[in-house]
């Protein structure tokens, strides 16, 4: 891929992912294998006035080796350096990068309540920090290709063919690959607001969707919370883009109020591991049942991570007919999978959805019925034939979707 093409995809997501401001840290997250990206995206960082910049460097087979041969207790123990650092971040606020290339079958071989024993101890004994710097700074998940995620979307290529190829699909969904990527953020966040003014002008109280797949699912909603698409604000009143790509209309729902069954449209590439051809079974709003055709060990430790892990913290409105739908791949990886097509997660909500949020605190937001957990975990349920019908607080039925996209 041309540099000149890369370096503006690099400045999109420094001046419009994290809409970087002077003064400000940063740290980027990335796998090894990225190197030569990641110290373009370093420069536009320095370019855009930031501090300093941090690298945190990733091994998908060191943690994989480390995983498998280190036990439970040592993998679950917190260093007192983890805790400095998240003191840190709360007390600095620096924006977050996530140049995710993860390899989709990374994880094969790892047990995953070792991966969730770890996750749980460190979410724990971080969490105070984590509290204190939400919504408050800004952060961005951007993809680079990897030879083994490129060769998973196109096997029948070469491996370097294979990532120019799936290098052209991240440009081209991420609008990147032609005109200004900014500008074309900018008129694309316009439509997405636009649809969730309409949305939160509805005043919906549930979400009931239906497909010939069997998914029979109808999800209840929290009066007052909105619908938002696109980039985000924080609490200091700076707008960015969190997930480059995005296509979805999202909200938080009732927790407790979901009941029904939902299938799989996608396969979920969760923590290096595929789950695929699945359903989950909800009663009261908790996932009391699932299966997979594969993968449904990695399944069932998502719903015990925590207690809030087995309810639904979002509700992802994504039309069929998405630009990356459109492209006619399986990436293997949520960011792209997930705005393919409608979605539902599992585990957190997003607190800065409800009216004047700033005004709560955290337990109080909870208490509203905005799922608290560690976890967040997206999985795609639009099929080309999805209907959802949401039911207005005045009792009226409103078409929402119709076979898979819009029906306004």
């Amino acid at each position: 891929m041309k540099k000149s093409i890369l370096k503006k995809y690099a400045e999109l997501i420094v001046r419009s992912g994290i809409a970087l401001r002077k003064g400000q840290y940063v740290e980027i997250r990335a796998n090894v294998d990225q190197e030569e990206f990641v110290t373009m995206v370093e420069e536009e960082c320095f370019k855009a006035g930031a501090k300093d910049v941090f690298i945190r460097w990733g091994s998908q087979k060191a943690s994989k080796i480390r995983y498998r041969k280190a036990n439970v207790k040592a993998l679950a123990e917190v260093l007192p350096e983890d805790i400095d650092r998240a003191k840190w971040q709360a007390e600095n606020l620096p924006c977050f990068i996530w140049i995710d290339s993860d390899d989709p079958d990374g994880a094969n071989g790892i047990d995953p309540k070792k991966r969730a024993a770890a996750a749980k101890a460190f979410y724990e004994a971080t969490h105070e920090y984590r509290q204190q710097r939400e919504n408050k700074y800004q952060w961005c998940i951007a993809g680079a290709p990897s030879k083994k995620w490129a060769k998973k979307v196109f096997p029948e290529l070469s491996a370097s063919q294979a990532v120019e190829k799936l290098w052209e699909a991240i440009l081209s969904t991420s609008r990147a690959l032609e005109g200004d990527p900014i500008e074309n953020w900018k008129k694309h966040d316009e439509d997405l607001k636009a649809r969730c003014d309409y949305l939160n002008s509805l005043h919906l109280k549930e979400l009931h969707y239906t497909s010939s797949n069997g998914t029979d699912l109808r999800v209840g909603l929290i009066p007052g919370v909105i619908f938002l698409g696109g980039g985000e604000t924080t609490l200091g009143g700076v707008f960015y883009q969190p997930n480059i790509p995005s296509e979805e209309c999202f909200t938080s729902p009732m927790k407790g109020k979901a009941e029904g069954i939902v299938y799989s449209a996608k396969p979920l590439s969760y923590n290096g591991a595929l789950i695929e051809n699945f359903w989950v079974k909800f009663h009261e709003g908790k996932a009391v049942d699932v299966h997979a055709e594969k993968g449904e060990e990695h399944l069932r430790s998502i719903l015990t991570l925590d207690e809030g892990s087995a309810y639904l913290g979002e509700c992802a409105l994504v039309p069929y007919d998405s630009p990356i739908n459109n492209t006619g791949l399986l990436f293997y990886n949520t960011l792209y999978d997930e705005n393919a097509a409608c979605h539902l997660a599992l585990g957190r909500g997003f607190t800065n959805l409800y009216p004047n949020y700033d005004k709560y605190t955290e337990k109080e937001l909870h208490s509203f019925g905005i799922n608290e957990s560690m976890s967040h975990v997206d999985f795609m349920i639009g099929s080309k034939d999805l209907n959802i019908v949401g039911l207005t607080e005045d009792g009226r039925e409103v078409q929402l979707f119709k076979d898979g996209n819009w029906a306004f």
